[in-house]
């Protein structure tokens, strides 16, 4: 479709063939044969089970994501960012203000001052994770992230419920830290968190509390976002050296007037404390995949990823460490505040001042989170939209700006609504594990993408594959369900360590049916397989109402998959020659 190649630069914003970039025409959203009359759709959803099964079975290709998938943007986003760009645009996404509520509300009633191992080990999670991301970011450098590893890897299916859900969390959570941010500035002005909102008592609980300020926020950030990713990196740098600079400072007066007595008890809690503090606490890194999402605007995909990447979750986990033990060395875990721990610990010292210093880089962690959170949710919309599982409009990237406004705009608005209706316990209630779980599938296709080459290997190559893959997740999760019954037993970790490392190793001797062009994860396939272990550990260490959670929302994505997604993928999938032709000049 060479129509798709060309691009008419200019401030006009006029796209290809002098076609202008504001258009909303239908043939612009459901361009695919399904949509084209009311006829077609219904000769589309009598072939429903047909082609459910053929998009089961299909996998999307490195070459198909790299280049005709990005023709669907019409104008190529900017490569404009370096490895030092992404480790602060991580930086900026990950350091949040979850460290400053999670880190108090943990060490007081789940893990005591061990705290620390609870960062340390989702620190360890999450790099292994990091690892994952960098390999494909490398590999495949497009603005889709884990929706296009898993793709072209598990297939169409298993790629648009990761998407729809980790997309549902991303908006949902931008709505949470909108609402957040308008809790902690009211704090600072009036001591009341509800001091900027409208209550409107003929309005149900839990939504009836308007809040104008989260709106105004996001706004802003998502605006900044569209504007240009250099500008807003630019601005998420000279922010985070600010956070550096406070948070030096909190973890500077901690050590000073810390006293090691109260380090004892150092696990009141118990192993089990330190681990369910670990799966809360993950939250806390959570964000380095959206950065992962900015990887088609990288300058040097292959030196820039895992410098970046790697580089800003090696010092996010120091720093939360040291953040950790600062707070439980400086005040007893029995006397912290679980509202306002590093505020109350600070005017118990007798510094009631640095309470605004805290308040303060808080904000900013979540405004940085925010611009972040917005450039990488956007991109993330704009690869599912090149897919056709949403309309392709979204798809569309500006000419003068070189971001997907579309994109932008779609979860703007979505974040914005939902944050001006919905208090924070509400939008806290909708989270699920879909992040732990899309961690696990990455590694998992990464482990694919090393064994498996379509027609490349033998059958009964794959059939081993299959088999000790299978023996890894089922240990995994025999590991999980253990802990998370009580079971104490020494002899049933034992024995479930050991199934899990006789299919690692299973793995690890059978021959590699490809090898990374250029930098790949170390140690494969021992580290993927030990993060697919502790993803799936702490998964269950989150609960039954979390898995509820996520099957409801799996179960709303699949109906608008079958009605809609399935036969707009098929379509472009099996796309006639002379519609293709339609398509390119159209």
């Amino acid at each position: 479709m060479e129509a798709h190649q060309q691009r008419e630069s200019g401030s006009d914003g006029l796209s290809q063939r002098g076609r202008s970039y504001w258009r909303w025409r239908k043939q612009d959203f459901f361009p695919e044969f399904s949509f084209q009359s009311f006829s077609s759709y219904k000769s589309a959803l009598s072939a429903t089970c047909p082609r459910l099964a053929d998009r089961l079975l299909s996998r999307s290709s490195d070459a198909y994501e790299l280049d005709a998938a990005r023709r669907e943007s019409e104008n190529p986003m900017r490569r404009c960012l370096t490895w030092w760009d992404l480790l602060w645009l991580s930086f900026g996404s990950v350091v949040g203000s979850g460290v400053f509520v999670i880190t108090g509300q943990e060490a007081r009633t789940g893990a005591g001052p061990a705290v620390v191992l609870s960062y340390a080990i989702s620190g360890l999670s999450a790099l292994l994770s990091v690892l994952c991301y960098a390999e494909f970011g490398v590999e495949i450098p497009v603005a889709g992230g884990s929706f296009s590893y898993l793709r072209i890897e598990l297939g169409d299916f298993i790629a648009f419920i990761a998407a729809g859900n980790i997309l549902l969390e991303a908006i949902v959570g931008a709505a949470g830290l909108g609402r957040s941010w308008s809790s902690y500035l009211a704090s600072l002005v009036k001591n009341d968190s509800d001091y900027f909102r409208i209550k409107v008592d003929s309005f149900a609980k839990g939504f009836d509390l308007l809040d104008p300020v989260a709106v105004a926020v996001l706004l802003v950030a998502n605006g900044i976002a569209m504007t240009g990713t250099k500008r807003t990196s630019w601005l998420n740098l000279i922010t985070s050296i600010v956070t550096i600079c406070v948070i030096g400072f909190i973890v500077v007066v901690g050590f000073t007037h810390s006293k090691t007595s109260n380090l004892v008890p150092f696990s009141p809690y118990g192993a089990k404390g330190v681990v369910q503090s670990a799966a809360v606490v993950y939250w806390s890194y959570t964000g380095f995949d959206m950065v992962a999402n900015m990887a088609e605007e990288t300058e040097k995909p292959s030196r820039d990823i895992p410098i970046g990447l790697v580089g800003s979750m090696s010092m996010i986990t120091v720093v939360y460490c040291l953040m950790a033990l600062a707070l439980t060395m400086m005040v007893k875990y029995t006397e912290i505040d679980v509202n306002a721990a590093y505020s109350v610990a600070f005017t118990q010292i007798g510094m009631k001042w640095a309470k605004y210093l805290v308040g303060i880089c808080a904000l900013k962690g979540m405004t940085t989170s925010l611009l972040v959170g917005s450039l990488g949710q956007a991109r993330y919309t704009t690869q599912i939209a090149r897919s056709h599982m949403i309309p392709p409009w979204f798809a569309l990237v500006h000419p003068k700006t070189g971001t997907p406004i579309y994109a932008t705009l779609l979860v703007t608005i979505l974040s914005a609504i939902i944050s001006f209706f919905t208090s924070l316990d509400v939008l806290s209630s909708v989270f699920s594990f879909a992040t732990l779980f899309i961690f696990t599938l990455v590694a998992v296709a990464l482990l694919v993408r090393r064994y498996y080459v379509k027609d490349v290997t033998p059958e009964t190559r794959l059939l081993k594959f299959i088999g000790f893959l299978f023996v890894i997740v089922a240990s995994s999760i025999g590991v999980s369900a253990f802990w998370n019954a009580g079971v104490r037993s020494w002899i049933a970790y034992a024995v479930t360590g050991v199934i899990w490392f006789i299919g690692t190793l299973g793995l690890a001797l059978l021959p590699k049916s490809r090898v990374p062009k250029v930098w790949g994860v170390p140690l494969v396939p021992w580290l993927p397989s030990f993060s697919i272990a502790m993803n799936l550990f702490l998964i269950g260490s989150l609960g039954y109402v979390a898995f509820l959670r996520f099957i409801i929302c799996t179960m709303v994505m699949l109906v608008y998959y079958l009605f809609v997604g399935l036969h707009a993928t098929y379509d472009v999938a099996h796309q006639p020659p002379e519609q293709a032709k339609f398509e390119g000049e159209r």
